[in-house]
């Protein structure tokens, strides 16, 4: 039994080809993981590069605490199950099953132990003395779990086992390979495009695309919270509604123009929605699952829902459930190509409606989903990152929250008298404090509390570990060089005490590896230059380089920059540094302007990015600022 760690995994092919970009995961032991996604995404050839059937480009892999990188598929300690069953027509099944124990050369009565025990399991006891050839698919494709069964590994992989089964096969199955995770209690990593074996079988999902991650959660959060369009249209049978929309903002009410109709967008979603996304005339992709609109009944509460027309034009009984397809501009005909206007509705078979049929139908306003209309990315934070408040400026002095705050000289001096918007980060929001606010609202969210405070006019996120319960009124407190304040004609931006510099390595002898930036030469830990010469072989020392730090980070390495200017916030304070035009914050300890101060550099808290082939060769994300501390 395993956990796995997956930390930046790439695939380049030779040509230049990326099948896999930038993979980061953590699989906990006994988990049972699916990737899932279209044909060509990246699934299988990261399920490979696991297996050891292929070369990992660059990141790193572990299985347990073991780097496996360079270890052959047969020290890795796990079992494949192909699409295609593998087996050997001319063995029975008892060999079939026994084989890589024979050729490991474990004792015959340990094999016939573990073979007879797996067909239990299987329910294949009868057909260990039959060839393959005499068994039906289903059959077939446990014996190729048993072979996997009997060798005890300590991670099962299940590459698109199913997709040769017919449906109804397909699912008897699909409830055997549960049980079979149960009754094994090890970790299982399977790889599908079917979503339902997706939805119905994993305790975590990895949705992919083109080689790119796009959502790692539960099932039910993948459904009810989806990160992007594709994801969104990609999980949910029949597939989720789509329209383009622009905001039409009328004092504090707001609702979603789709030129054909138009909806409500409800309060409850305004302070989750990312900051600057709303404006009168923006264009918005509107998200609506087909079980999420219904036909209307007048006795229904309207309070959270809308109710437009529509022309039934196919109508699919199903058995159970009926799939309505409708038009929602019911004055205009569509093309049998156009279905910009089209709503698909997911309804129980004791509706009865037909083609032709004008409906009713009501829209649950507190289900829709919204995207962005280029980048396709939700707007709405199932946990805000970054959540905005309305406030004012007068005399340096900004109300917020119901409180007035003395603006600190770093900012007082960018900003102007009138109305600004502030922009906060989750992270930095502490308890107790010089706000108040109370408690109106918690969404429990995997393994924290996200509560809702009405503060002022505003609601302000505040997230604390599952087990720590609040109600009630409340103080909170933030740091104003973590809020980012927007005017009018302005942007006085946070502060970040990142720093990226661009670096070249350098191989004076066999055993010593540096990096030079400017004039400096920095020197690389072992094992972090054994990362990158496994990736990269000679080739790293003519790449661009670059490395991603923390700039209040202590570390073993230092180089001088040139302070700038002084950002002061009042208990906090920040220098503004130059190195070599890469210009940065440090915390402040006393310095003066054209000082020139010492930075530390710690390259194994750091991220080292190959810039040629935009490719992270080794280290982990830099913590970015969330609470700012001085104390150190």
């Amino acid at each position: 039994m395993a956990s796995l760690s997956l930390k930046h995994i790439y695939k380049v092919y030779d040509n230049g080809f990326k099948a896999v970009n930038d993979f980061s995961m953590d699989i906990a032991d006994k988990e049972f993981i699916v990737f899932v996604g279209p044909s060509g995404c990246g699934k299988s050839t990261t399920l490979r590069m696991i297996a050891g059937l292929e070369e990992i480009t660059a990141g790193e892999l572990k299985i347990g605490d073991v780097v496996v990188n360079n270890y052959a598929p047969k020290d890795r300690d796990i079992a494949m199950v192909f699409q295609s069953y593998a087996l050997y027509p001319h063995m029975t099944v008892y060999d079939n099953i026994a084989y890589s124990l024979k050729i490991s050369k474990v004792p015959k009565d340990e094999i016939d132990r573990r073979v007879r025990e797996a067909a239990e399991s299987l329910n294949i006891t009868e057909y260990l003395d039959r060839k393959p050839k005499a068994l039906s698919g289903g059959q077939r494709q446990r014996v190729a779990l048993g072979r996997a069964i009997v060798r005890n590994p300590k991670v099962f992989l299940l590459d698109e086992p199913l997709s040769n089964l017919d449906a109804k096969l397909r699912a008897s199955m699909r409830s055997e390979i549960t049980k079979l995770h149960q009754r094994l209690q090890t970790t299982f990593i399977y790889v599908t495009h079917d979503q339902v074996e997706a939805m119905t079988m994993g305790t975590r999902i990895v949705v992919m695309k083109s080689g790119f991650v796009q959502q790692i959660d539960t099932p039910k959060n993948i459904y009810n919270y989806p990160a992007n369009k594709f994801v969104a249209g990609f999980i949910g049978t029949p597939q989720m509604n789509f329209y383009d929309a622009t905001y039409v903002v009328d004092g504090e009410n707001i609702s979603l123009d789709m030129g054909f109709a138009k909806i409500r967008l409800l309060p409850d979603f305004l302070p989750k929605i990312k900051d600057q996304v709303i404006e009168n005339g923006k264009k918005v992709c509107i998200g609506i699952r087909p079980e999420n609109i219904f036909l209307y009944d007048e006795k229904m509460d309207n309070k959270n829902l809308d109710v437009l027309e529509a022309k039934a034009t196919v109508v699919e009984a199903l058995g159970s459930e009926t799939i309505v397809y409708a038009n929602l501009d019911v004055e205009n005909e569509k093309s049998i190509t156009d279905n910009s206007t089209e709503v698909r509705i997911k309804m129980l078979s004791n509706f009865d409606v037909k083609v032709g049929d004008i409906i009713k139908v009501a829209v649950d306003l507190t289900r829709i989903h919204l995207f962005d209309i280029e980048t396709e990315e939700s707007v709405i934070q199932r946990i805000p990152d970054v959540f905005s408040s309305e406030a004012t400026i007068k005399d340096g002095i900004l109300s917020i929250y119901g409180t007035e705050v003395k603006l600190p000289p770093a900012v007082a001096s960018e900003v102007k008298d009138g109305n600004v918007s502030v922009n906060v980060p989750t992270a930095a929001v502490e308890l107790g404090g010089k706000f108040s606010g109370k408690i109106v609202k918690v969404d429990p969210v995997d393994n924290e509390n996200l509560y809702w405070i009405k503060a002022g006019k505003s609601i302000v996120f505040l997230k604390t570990p599952k087990e720590k319960v609040l109600d009630g009124d409340i103080n909170f407190d933030i740091n104003v060089a973590a809020m980012k304040l927007t005017g009018a004609d302005y942007v006085v931006h946070r502060i970040n005490l990142l720093a990226k510099l661009p670096v070249v390595a350098e191989l004076p002898s066999k055993d010593k590896l540096l990096f030079k930036s400017n004039e400096d030469l920095f020197d690389v830990p072992f094992d972090i230059a054994q990362k990158m010469f496994n990736t990269k072989g000679k080739k790293l020392l003519k790449t661009n380089l670059s490395v991603l730090f923390n700039t209040d980070n202590e570390g073993p390495l230092h180089f001088k920059a040139k302070v700038l200017e002084i950002k002061d916030y009042g208990d906090f304070k920040y220098a503004y540094v130059d190195y070599n035009t890469n210009k940065f914050f440090v915390v402040d300890k006393g310095y003066n302007v054209g000082d020139s101060v010492t930075v530390n550099l710690d390259l194994n808290e750091s991220l080292i990015t190959d810039e040629d082939m935009s490719i992270i060769l080794v280290g982990q994300e830099p913590r970015r600022l969330q609470k700012i501390d001085n104390s150190k």
